[in-house]
């Protein structure tokens, strides 16, 4: 029976990328995201690829929405095998400048989400003798941003609180749950942002690799963690930043 595989903001970039690796894999995929037109297209060339795929188009800082994706996901398909809190959003703004609103909306995208989800869906996978979860960190957790960067101290705070939440889980979730989330550092998306527009040149010069990201960089890893047998790996943070010594 072929696994099934949620992914929050899975519509483009590296969401787009692990759901991609995902069917590799032989999962069906579940996309979840508020970016309609880009996630009807991943799911038509997963399709392409022999996956089946659900979409819904929710905020997945609703948690009332994905206690219902969840239900609606064991009422079509009876199960999910991995969750992948890919979903986020970046904030530039300086302590001074970032209003409550905006800090709050921060942390509930980047960080409450994965409560959202991770509560959501636990009980289905412990249903079907559990699971896989990887959620989606960055290399910002451990550096806290810079004065360049895209994104500053709200987004720095709730991915290190996700390195936080995912040890804690892996104590509360095991033996049946794995556990584990990523940091990404600079990954260049098909659209690009600020920073790999601007700096990325610059950036590569500074990484060991010698070149910025791509999602398949990240997707590769996180379908390693969410798929590979035996699994030993759990509570971790992984820095998928081609070693980049100077930020």
């Amino acid at each position: 029976m072929r696994k099934v595989a949620v992914v929050t903001g899975g519509a483009r970039g590296i969401g787009r990328g692990c759901a991609h690796a995902l069917a590799e894999r032989g999962c069906d995929l579940v996309l979840v995201d508020l970016l309609a037109p880009e996630m009807s297209r991943t799911k038509g060339e997963l399709e392409g690829m022999g996956a089946r795929v659900l979409t819904f188009e929710a905020d997945v800082a609703d948690h009332a929405a994905a206690k219902r994706i969840a239900a609606e996901v064991e009422a079509q398909w009876g199960r999910c095998d991995v969750l992948v809190n890919n979903a986020g959003k970046s904030n530039p703004k300086t302590i001074l400048d970032c209003s409550e609103e905006e800090f709050d909306r921060t942390i509930a995208i980047n960080l409450k989400s994965c409560f959202n989800y991770i509560q959501a869906f636990v009980p289905l996978m412990r249903r079907h003798g559990g699971g896989r979860i990887v959620s989606m960190s960055s290399l910002n957790a451990h550096t806290g941003g810079v004065t360049s960067a895209v994104s500053k101290f709200a987004y720095a705070s709730a991915k290190a609180g996700i390195i936080g939440m995912t040890r804690a889980l892996a104590k509360e979730l095991g033996p049946d749950i794995a556990i584990n989330c990523v940091c990404p550092g600079v990954i260049e998306t098909e659209l690009g942002n600020t920073l790999t527009k601007s700096r990325g040149a610059e950036l590569a010069k500074k990484i060991a690799l010698g070149r910025v990201g791509k999602p398949a960089d990240v997707a590769r890893v996180v379908a390693f963690l969410a798929c590979e047998q035996p699994n030993f790996i759990t509570g971790q943070d992984i820095k998928i930043d081609g070693f980049q010594w100077e930020i």
